[in-house]
């Protein structure tokens, strides 16, 4: 997931302690305006329930997860008032994936196992696995995630509510312990976006906003629009729910933790300058995708495609200015994301933060320069992400 950077374990775990008081949320109105607004709202507490029995297809993608796989699977199988189908995809793992597999299709038939004999990766196995989808919903779950308990009966409850909407998400609750914490639920409402409205905020601020694990989609959808992108290395998830929110509206479960999400040392992304840039190099591609897709039938494609790479340079502009801060900055490093920002959008560089930018780097000495207006402008951004997240996990955009 690209996501808001920055963020703090400190406040990542008050803020899934759900410890941000109300007037917390309306600092955040203040300091970040929402240029957002929901189509329809819910209030908590008057959800409508889920009426029938929807099916849903999860699908596992896997490999070499096989200490995670069993988790996963329960968490799938025991969901409550739907009939769950579990796809898992074994990638050709090297250790026991297999057999937990295989294992779990012997004693219950809603598990089907298929069997990659090469290593196709996690977008192709991903694919691979939609083929034996049967279910009127999707859902893809890594080998190390969870769903909780009646997640997707609230998903397809919405879905049924609203049948523009294409695409349900949640909160995603993170965790790093070997214990998964206990899911929180409280009143349960829902908010839904036009689709456009959606894409248009993601166009504008430039990342992801779902982790992957808390979304479900319509298969009749995802018909539509297609499978996974295989030109994308990881940001193949943004990419499709971008793409699916150009043809259908987009709903989130508010009030209850959706999944839930481990973050551990194998599923971290470098977070370094030549990190920083291949992250947006995807996210550009992303966009370039979706405008290339279904996206570009939309009535204002080429100006939403405009403001997206605008986002992405201009995030490339202050990723070198924290760069710059710090005294064991590279300047290969430095000269790529400029080149990157010059090639996405160059007006970026003729705006304020581009031309204090440019006179940082004619400096003797750029990369070791620092200076108490860059220390409080890093303090100011950092606070900014940090209050960014904290409205992620409220409002999910």
């Amino acid at each position: 997931m690209s996501t808001l950077g920055g963020l703090s374990a400190r406040t990542r775990s008050a803020v899934d302690a759900r410890s941000v008081s109300t007037p917390a949320l309306g600092l955040l109105a203040a300091v970040r305006p929402l240029h957002l607004r929901p189509r329809l709202r819910v209030p908590a507490g008057q959800a409508a329930p889920l009426t029938r029995r929807a099916s849903v297809s999860v699908i596992i993608p896997c490999y070499n997860y096989a200490h995670f796989l069993p988790g996963a699977v329960r968490s799938a199988l025991d969901q409550d008032d739907v009939d769950v189908q579990v796809v898992v995809v074994d990638d050709c793992s090297t250790d026991g994936t297999r057999r937990v597999a295989h294992g779990f299709a012997d004693e219950d038939p809603r598990v089907v196992p298929v069997d990659n004999d090469v290593n196709l990766g996690h977008v192709r196995a991903f694919n691979r696995g939609l083929e034996h989808a049967t279910g009127e919903f999707v859902a893809r779950l890594d080998a190390d995630d969870l769903l909780t308990p009646g997640s997707l009966a609230r998903a397809c409850a919405l879905f049924d509510a609203e049948p523009d909407v294409g695409l349900v998400y949640g909160h995603p609750r993170h965790f790093v312990t070997s214990v998964a914490p206990p899911a929180q639920v409280g009143a349960v409402g829902s908010t839904v976006w036009a689709g456009r409205d959606w894409l248009a905020e993601r166009c504008r601020v430039g990342v992801n906003c779902i982790t992957t694990p808390e979304a479900v989609v319509r298969a009749s959808v995802i018909e539509q629009v297609g499978p996974l992108d295989t030109r994308l290395g990881y940001a193949q998830d943004m990419e499709m729910w971008c793409r699916v929110a150009s043809v259908s509206d987009v709903g989130r479960v508010d009030g209850a933790d959706q999944a839930l999400h481990r973050d551990h040392a194998g599923s971290m992304s470098a977070t370094d300058g030549s990190g920083a840039l291949l992250d947006l190099r995807e996210r550009a591609t992303v966009f370039d995708v979706v405008f290339g897709g279904p996206g570009g039938d939309l009535p204002d494609a080429q100006e939403l495609h405009a403001t997206a790479r605008r986002t992405l340079a201009r995030e490339a502009v202050d990723t070198v200015h924290r760069m710059l801060d710090r005294p064991d900055a590279q300047a290969d490093d430095v000269l790529a994301l400029v080149s990157f920002a010059k090639e996405t959008d160059a007006a970026v560089l003729d705006e304020r933060r581009g031309r204090a930018l440019l006179r940082r780097l004619d400096r003797v000495g750029p990369v070791s320069h620092r200076d108490v207006t860059s220390s409080l402008v890093g303090y100011w951004r950092s606070a900014l992400g940090e209050l960014d997240y904290i409205r992620w996990t409220y409002r999910g955009i």
